[in-house]
């Protein structure tokens, strides 16, 4: 079913809890209202309308009931449904975008190198991460920090990074190919093995601290995309983040 563009994605009901009706929530927002009592919401592409008459924190995640279901016959239907909420009337703040809008953005280095475009948005305690992919550098954790951007226009498709504070060195040009003798033929084996090894431990090392910083919040809201992804489905809804400029608090999603 197409994506209702009028709404955001704010949880995916993971599982059922107990005879009375209640469901495990996985909250995707930074807006704690979107559960509160009285709140109202939707399974993922339905016009049904669900209010919540209860919720609790649950571990990670919260337990959830709604007015209209009951029974755990009846909620067995919001298994592994996504909930989305209806768009708030108004725009955002100055400054702010929500994280669709960052997701698809070109990056480039203040030298103009291409690194690959947003697939993906994250937060790691009290700010967020973008995931960048495509580029000849593999996948990029880039931290949206004011020390990282020097400028920040995602309506305009400019995000332009500072590589030196990414600790980007030159990509090495690829030596051509050709006859050449033997040993200088093993001494380029032989560096170009050093360079994959140090890319390689390069590449464990982000992900070691990406997985850190996942850690690092109370909770590690990640984007409709990411869920759908792990789910082996596409993404046809908008999560319900924002971001600002780097540096900047984001308003509540």
């Amino acid at each position: 079913m197409p994506a209702d563009d009028r709404r955001f994605v704010v949880g995916l009901v993971r599982g059922l809890h107990g005879l009375q009706g209640a469901v495990r929530v996985e909250p995707l927002s930074d807006d704690p209202a979107r559960f509160e009592p009285g709140a109202q919401l939707y399974p993922e592409g339905s016009g049904r309308r669900l209010t919540v008459d209860w919720a609790q924190e649950d571990g990670p995640g919260l337990l959830v009931r709604f007015r209209e279901v009951r029974t755990r016959e009846a909620a067995e239907s919001l298994r592994d449904v996504y909930l989305e909420v209806e768009r708030p009337p108004g725009g955002l703040e100055a400054g702010a975008y929500w994280w669709h809008e960052i997701v698809g953005q070109p990056v480039v280095t203040d030298a103009g190198e291409v690194l690959g475009t947003v697939e993906d948005v994250f937060r790691a305690g009290g700010g967020e991460v973008y995931v960048v992919r495509g580029g000849p550098r593999g996948e990029l954790l880039i931290p949206a920090v004011e020390a990282v951007f020097r400028e920040f226009s995602p309506r305009q498709g400019r995000l332009v990074v500072d590589a030196e504070s990414l600790g980007l060195e030159p990509l090495r040009p690829r030596r051509p190919r050709g006859r050449r003798s033997s040993k200088g033929a093993a001494d380029d084996r032989s560096a170009e093995s050093r360079a994959d090894e140090d890319q390689a431990a390069q590449g464990r090392t982000v992900e070691g601290q990406a997985s850190h910083r996942l850690l690092a919040g109370d909770r590690a809201i990640e984007d409709h995309a990411a869920h759908r992804q792990q789910a082996g489905e596409d993404a046809p809804g908008a999560p319900s983040g924002t971001t600002s400029p780097p540096g900047r608090t984001s308003p509540a999603g």
